[in-house]
């Protein structure tokens, strides 16, 4: 067929229109291409210049730093032992010891490249970056050397969950991997991690949890403890099994995945149940019961004081710890040989405080308190029960004479029948009124309503001030705090803990002011930390004057009269020890009228007061104790001679401490308070008396 001039130039046209077209796109496709291997270029070396600007502050890498520590150990104040933390020894595993299938569970949930790469895996750093470019966190992109040197050199905290952070882990994982074998790595990994309980190492944690070794455990307890590292608590059998079962599936899934154990062996795992094998948990420390609210407190200070990882880095807790003294009020608490209780329910929360360093020398949390539990509540830290009329030394009276609205005991305050400001009945414990009297009465038979007025004349700004230069916040301070201990709480904050209100351990503190002439000091547990480096962390007491010594002393005047008062008019008299200076004051909470008609409902009507806490806080020259006592149930109440116990405990614990009390030397009169008659008085430098006042 014969083709046109016509069609021929048509068709020249139409593939020169299609050259230029096609030279167009691939100037486009060259172009893109330039800029994007340009965009990669340029985001490596960026990236490069960001790792290099943060690996450079890596720490050394200390190849001793990756060794399993000692277990910590916890001295009291004369540096003898007194207890073993984590376990009693740390089983470490080596290498021979560990089996296939735990290295298989490990690597497949946690690191499944492991034997393959060379310390980091590019693959999810990248995968994690991508991540938290979204938001999330950069946890996931972690190797397990990776891991081994965020355990031994960082902390698995929110603040060390950074960009910098995992960088300086990523270039210690690459020098590591340098020094160490695979083998090295994953035995000191398998020996380093947290495992719940107190106990560190999956080897400690199968002889803890199973009563084996690891060469003789399941493929599901084997994935159980593999499972864990990663969050201990959250996946602790013993107190999550639920959660420790979702993630030991996944463990095992993960396993059947990477082609490490068959369909056979997922299938039966998967069935296992979760407690196949748990012994009934032992405590994980070697912590003698007489003393285990104690050392509660004293490993939160130490974690507060040296970091909250020490318990991994085998240190030295030393202690305030009067290992005599805790025995003792251990025994008057747990036995009925020096107090005799109702029941073995009826509840006692002391601390104990040497007046002089501050520091606190025994505590007991509880009565009773089961054995196989380490560290358990420790009611005498807790702020939730109210320590009545304990409060009025330091809200009422104790404010009063520092801001002189009292300057002499013996200064007069009416108890007459009177509302609060707000119009609310206020009324003694009673029901009666003494009418006039002095203040130092009104304290001692422990009124309310002087209490009250006598707030009312100081106000709640200057008593507030007071009460917190004794450790005490009671929130937005109210007039019914001049008898109670309930805070306040301003309502923008939550989660408060035991910042607002009393505690036991608060009261003593408080009342070791009074005794120590007017210094009062931040209670306190440890005096230092030592690491196994010869690295010391020491503790420094918090130390400030709350009060004159002038109102310290005359504070105490009044309070050793509750010691001597009639039983009739007190139970404080049963706190005294024959021939002992001390002063001390009781407290009584009270229930509403409505709760009054639910406990008579369930009890029948009950002789005498009744109560949902009975207290008492007192001090000598060198001690300061407070006793609190109660139900666990606020609405069993304290009657009849269970309202004795506070005060019996104080004296008990006392005659300890003093077999000889005529050998212990009184307060000394300060030179700005004089004797005049049968009251003590507030004086100038001069010695003269300065300008009284009373309250109506």
């Amino acid at each position: 067929m014969k083709i046109s001039k016509k069609q021929k130039k048509h068709d020249h046209k139409q593939r020169k229109k299609h050259s230029k077209s096609k030279t167009r796109w691939w100037t486009a496709l060259k172009l893109f291409l330039i800029v994007f291997f340009s965009a990669i270029i340029l985001g490596l070396a960026a990236g490069g210049a960001v790792f290099v600007y943060y690996a450079k502050d890596a720490p050394k890498l200390d190849l001793n730093q990756l060794e399993s520590m000692p277990s910590p150990k916890v001295y009291s104040t004369d540096e003898k032992l007194v207890a073993t933390l984590g376990s009693e020894q740390r089983n470490l595993v080596q290498t021979d010891n560990i089996p296939v299938m735990l290295v298989n569970a490990v690597t497949s949930i946690e690191d499944h490249r492991f034997f393959n790469t060379r310390g980091i895996d590019p693959i999810r750093i990248a995968g994690a970056f991508v991540n938290n470019v979204k938001g999330g966190s950069l946890n996931g992109g972690s190797t397990l050397d990776m891991q081994l040197i965020k355990l031994s050199f960082f902390s698995t905290e929110k603040s060390d969950q950074t960009l910098s952070v995992k960088i300086q882990e990523a270039w210690m994982a690459l020098k590591l991997d340098q020094k160490w074998t695979k083998e090295q790595i994953f035995t000191a990994y398998v020996n380093k991690v947290n495992m719940a309980n107190g106990y560190y190492g999956m080897g400690t944690a199968a002889e803890a949890y199973y009563g084996k070794s690891l060469t003789d455990l399941s493929i599901a307890q084997l994935a159980l403890l593999a499972g864990m590292p990663q969050a201990p608590s959250t996946y602790n059998p013993y107190t999550n099994p639920t959660a420790a079962k979702y993630r030991r599936d996944l463990v095992i899934n993960a396993m059947y995945r990477y082609d490490k154990i068959t369909a056979s062996e997922r299938k039966t795992a998967l069935a296992t149940p979760i407690d196949d094998g748990l012994q009934p948990l032992q405590p994980s420390a070697t912590i003698p019961s007489y003393a285990d609210n104690f050392l509660k407190q004293a490993i939160a200070q130490a974690k507060t004081l040296a970091g909250d990882d020490i318990l991994t880095k085998g240190v030295k807790i030393y202690t305030t710890l009067d290992t005599n003294a805790q025995q003792n009020l251990y025994n008057i608490v747990n036995t009925n040989d020096s107090v005799a209780f109702p029941d073995d329910n009826l509840q006692v929360a002391s601390t104990v405080i040497n007046v002089q360093t501050g520091a606190v020398v025994a505590e007991i949390g509880g009565r009773k308190q089961p054995t196989d539990v380490t560290f358990g509540l420790n009611q005498a830290v807790q702020t939730d029960r109210d320590w009545g009329s304990t409060m009025k030394p330091i809200v009422d009276y104790g404010p009063a004479f520092e801001n002189n609205v009292y300057t002499s005991t013996n200064d007069i305050v009416t108890d007459a029948a009177t509302t609060y400001p707000d119009g609310t009945a206020l009324k003694n414990w009673d029901s009666n009124y003494m009418g006039a009297m002095t203040v130092k009465n009104a304290l001692a038979l422990s009124r309310n309503i002087p209490a009250v007025k006598t707030l009312i004349n100081v106000g709640l700004d200057k008593s507030s001030k007071f009460v917190n230069g004794l450790g005490i916040n009671l929130g937005n301070m109210q007039y019914s705090n001049a008898i109670s201990s309930y805070a306040t709480v301003p309502t923008d904050e939550k989660d408060t803990g035991n910042k607002y209100g009393a505690s036991a351990e608060k009261m003593a503190a408080a009342y070791a002011a009074f005794s120590s002439g007017g210094i009062y000091t931040k209670p306190y547990y440890v005096t230092k930390v030592v690491f196994p480096d010869g690295r010391t962390v020491e503790y420094k007491p918090e130390r400030s004057r709350a009060m004159e010594a002038a109102t310290a002393y005359i504070m105490t005047d009044i309070l050793q009269s509750v010691l001597t008062l009639p039983l009739s008019q007190s139970v404080g008299s049963y706190a005294a020890v024959p021939g002992l200076p001390a002063a001390g004051k009781t407290g009584t909470s009270n229930y509403t009228d409505d709760e009054l008609a639910q406990i008579k409902e369930k009890y029948g009507a009950l002789s005498g007061m009744i109560s949902p806490d009975e207290n008492f806080v007192g001090y000598t020259p060198q001690y300061s104790m407070s006793v609190w006592t109660g139900y666990s149930n606020r609405m069993t109440p304290i009657y009849g001679t269970s309202t004795q116990i506070a005060t019996k405990v104080f004296s008990a614990m006392m005659s300890k401490f003093y077999p000889d009390p005529s050998s212990v030397t009184p307060w000394t009169m300060p030179d700005d308070v004089a004797q005049q008659g049968t009251a003590l008085v507030k004086t100038d430098a001069s010695g003269t008396s300065e300008s009284a006042s009373s309250s109506n």
